[in-house]
């Protein structure tokens, strides 16, 4: 038996999303989708898990299990419902989450965008809207007296999905239903751009403002573990370069980027090939592949060299939680290997703490923490006292 050990001042914690967990986010564009005719998903968020209410219950199963980092996201929708129209009472509201966080004990990493647009934005054209980038930075300085105590931020939560969402809305408006059929369409490159030049705007204006705290500021990308079978090297490489390497490229300045790893694609000379039959799968139909999170980190040392890692999100979707637990020690094992070889690693946030709104269903079930539908009861799962122990410990036996 080995031991796999971290250093003290590792972090460990769990992460959310405002509009995945907090419930009536009734201005964001999300909220309009989720009630479009035809529907266009399973299920509206709705209440999602109340955690606009339960935030503090929510932050004390974390510190209690022994975790110390939460990441969280500010819902840029209710700060900002009507263009110029900010709310002191929702920055209120978010700078308590933060003191919150710093009154359990916990360290507090704040996501600035996570997915959703107010629908006023979206409906201009949303990341392509004539002062998108003007608006996204104004929203940010309207919240800098709440970050004032916050060290670590993470500007735009995984942009290359949203490049690439944004190419699938394009396409379905022009009749294009199949695109799924041929894996991830390739990102908008538009979109891309945008996303890239806000991003560089926000770190700008979050260093020069700085003051009680120096920023960490970086942004999150989902890597993809592509994986060439033999003779599709090239087609590999010219597949997944744009969808998530050019991404990890734009964050070479920064302090720090996050890392996003789920499962693999395997990709033939003609593309991506579907999950094998007879291949293990998660809630969510994805392959269960934990190592996923060592190739997403190696390839972030290949593209952004030298820049800290912060493994911002990395789980699986199911209802059977020793295979969750068997999911992240192998993944940790990776990491941990990663970090013998020299790469820099300073934190494993678990997706999620909570069972939550999974864009479009509740039923794939990621938490460490189960969620009652209508109690809202908090149910925590040994994954979570497992995760905590092995933080307070700093390591584990495999």
């Amino acid at each position: 038996m080995t031991r796999i050990s971290f250093p003290a001042d590792f972090y460990w914690g769990a992460a959310t999303a405002a509009h995945q967990i907090e419930g009536g986010n009734t201005t964001s564009d999300w909220w309009y989708k989720e009630h479009l005719q035809p529907p266009r998903v399973e299920t509206p968020s709705g209440d999602a898990c109340d955690s606009y209410h339960r935030y503090r219950e929510d932050m004390k199963l974390l510190a209690d299990a022994g975790l110390t980092m939460y990441r969280f996201s500010i819902e840029w929708a209710r700060v900002e419902p009507a263009p110029g129209e900010y709310s002191f009472a929702q920055r209120a509201h978010y700078g308590r989450m933060i003191e919150a966080a710093r009154e359990y004990g916990l360290e507090p990493m704040v996501t600035l965008h996570h997915f959703t647009l107010p629908q006023w934005l979206e409906r201009a054209g949303g990341w392509l809207a004539p002062g998108a980038i003007d608006r996204f930075e104004a929203y940010v300085a309207f919240c800098l007296p709440i970050l004032d105590n916050v060290t670590w931020i993470c500007t735009i939560n995984e942009p290359n999905m949203m490049a690439i969402m944004a190419r699938m809305d394009a396409d379905r408006a022009a009749g294009n239903v199949d695109l799924r059929a041929a894996g991830l369409p390739e990102p908008s490159v538009p979109v891309a751009r945008v996303l890239r030049a806000a991003h560089e705007r926000v770190v700008d204006l979050l260093h020069s403002r700085s003051s009680s705290r120096q920023k960490q500021v970086g942004w999150s990308v989902a890597t993809q573990a592509f994986q060439a079978l033999p003779g599709a090297e090239e087609a590999t490489r010219s597949y997944g370069y744009p969808r998530d390497a050019w991404f990890i490229e734009q964050a070479a300045r920064d302090d720090w980027i996050g890392i996003q790893a789920y499962t693999r694609t395997q990709v033939g000379v003609d593309g991506p090939l579907p999950v094998p039959e007879s291949a293990e799968k998660t809630l969510t139909g994805w392959e269960y592949y934990p190592h996923a999170l060592a190739e997403g980190i190696q390839l972030s040392a290949t593209y952004a060299p030298g820049v800290p890692i912060f493994v911002t999100e990395n789980g699986i979707a199911t209802d059977d939680d020793n295979r969750r637990i068997d999911y992240v020690m192998e993944a940790l094992r990776g990491l941990a290997q990663a970090r013998r070889a020299g790469i820099v690693i300073l934190g494993y946030l678990y997706w999620s703490l909570l069972d939550n709104y999974e864009w479009g269903s509740y039923r794939p079930t990621f938490g460490l923490v189960g969620v009652d539908r209508q109690t809202f009861e908090r149910i925590p799962r040994p994954s979570l006292e497992w995760l905590g122990s092995i933080a307070q410990t700093g390591g584990f036996d495999a």
